[in-house]
């Protein structure tokens, strides 16, 4: 599979995902991985809207994702796949996915995380999965949409006393 973007949005698919990023990369499809998603029929409906045009959408659990990513039928497929947290990447390339970037769009706020940027709150275990997804290599940026410019989120993440 060719992973256009892999990025990181409490959303999944909205607007942002499937016309901007996914027009601009030329992605065929976006995959939202999500275990709850997957699971729940009305937010996968809605998601499957979405798309339109020339981008089909897919609502995958993780594990599947993992295996349609493996699976040598869709070689060359386009795609932008978004989970919901820093934890689902990580059991991605757990599941043997590789991604060289993860981009974090957006994650909203709850109750027990505090703001890294405008549009990304993060808890402890974001900032733990954060940190296991940077040992393992892969860069990490902060980036709404393509026109905007990028934040290194490791950068971020020690300027704001995350880590040190």
């Amino acid at each position: 599979m060719d992973i256009k973007l892999l990025r990181i949005d409490s959303r999944l698919v909205h607007g942002q995902v499937a016309n901007n990023w996914a027009g601009t990369l030329g992605a065929e499809a976006i995959l939202a991985v999500s275990d709850g998603a997957a699971n729940d029929e009305l937010r996968k409906t809605l998601m499957l809207q979405t798309g339109g045009g020339k981008v089909k959408v897919h609502v995958l659990g993780v594990e599947k994702a993992a295996r349609v990513y493996k699976n040598p039928k869709y070689a060359n497929l386009k795609a932008v796949i978004v989970v919901e947290t820093p934890a689902d990447v990580v059991r991605l390339l757990d599941l043997g996915v590789k991604a060289d970037e993860v981009n974090v769009g957006g994650m909203t706020f709850k109750q027990g995380t505090k703001a890294l940027s405008q549009a990304v709150y993060i808890s402890d275990e974001d900032v733990k999965a954060f940190q296991e997804i940077d040992r393992r290599g892969v860069t990490q940026y902060i980036q709404q949409v393509p026109s905007t410019g990028r934040t290194d989120l490791m950068s971020a993440l020690k300027s704001k006393g995350f880590i040190s």
